[in-house]
């Protein structure tokens, strides 16, 4: 059985146990990170002292991305498909998403990770507009097809998929951007992701 450590209020572990849910993969998670520490064994495995990291069968991987892509291709194939071309479609918007992460950084921590007491303005609406500028381009992009990953839901829809879901519920402005919106509905339809991702912020 797969071993998942992180605690799920991380956009990191979301992913990896929304693909787990996704496909009925078995897993059993353990709570790491933030206020519930890290211990020495646990550094044993990631000396980074990041999350998540999975035990399968005898593997040990961190990095999110990375454990999406071994798990898919254990586990889920059609998620990942073996000709290069089909692939790196999905792939690269997995990649983008780091970008991504950097713009909605400064918007989360502090309207999600502080008090209302220690928050600023002006660093919540420069982060906004990165993100909008960022969103654009998905705009642009599923506006030619209906997925991330190509014509199917795939892998990578996933990295994305959970930043979306936090952009449309943090506190912020955020433009009309049709295509999004209808990509993010398909999602929610997902119980994997209603399950995983869908949950408070805090």
């Amino acid at each position: 059985m797969l071993t998942l450590w992180g605690r799920l209020n991380s956009h990191n572990v979301k992913k990896v146990a929304w693909l787990a849910e996704e496909i009925g993969l078995p897993y059993v998670r353990h709570d790491v990170g933030g206020a519930f520490g890290m211990s020495a064994e646990y550094l044993a495995l990631n000396p980074n002292a990041l999350i998540p990291t999975v035990e399968d069968d005898g593997v040990v991987l961190w990095e999110s991305n990375t454990i999406l892509r071994y798990l898919a291709a254990k586990y889920a194939p059609s998620l990942w498909p073996a000709d290069p071309a089909l692939r790196a479609v999905g792939d690269r918007w997995m990649d983008w998403q780091f970008g991504y992460a950097d713009a909605q950084r400064g918007a989360f921590v502090h309207l999600v990770r502080r008090s209302s007491e220690s928050r600023d303005a002006t660093v919540i609406a420069r982060s906004a507009e990165a993100c909008a500028a960022q969103m654009a381009v998905l705009e642009r992009y599923l506006g030619e097809t209906p997925w991330l990953s190509g014509t199917a839901f795939g892998i990578g829809d996933i990295p994305m998929g959970v930043y979306a879901h936090t952009w449309f519920t943090l506190d912020i402005g955020r433009p009309e951007l049709p295509y999004v919106r209808a990509w993010y509905e398909k999602l929610v339809t997902r119980p994997g992701f209603a399950s995983q991702v869908m949950i408070p912020l805090t």
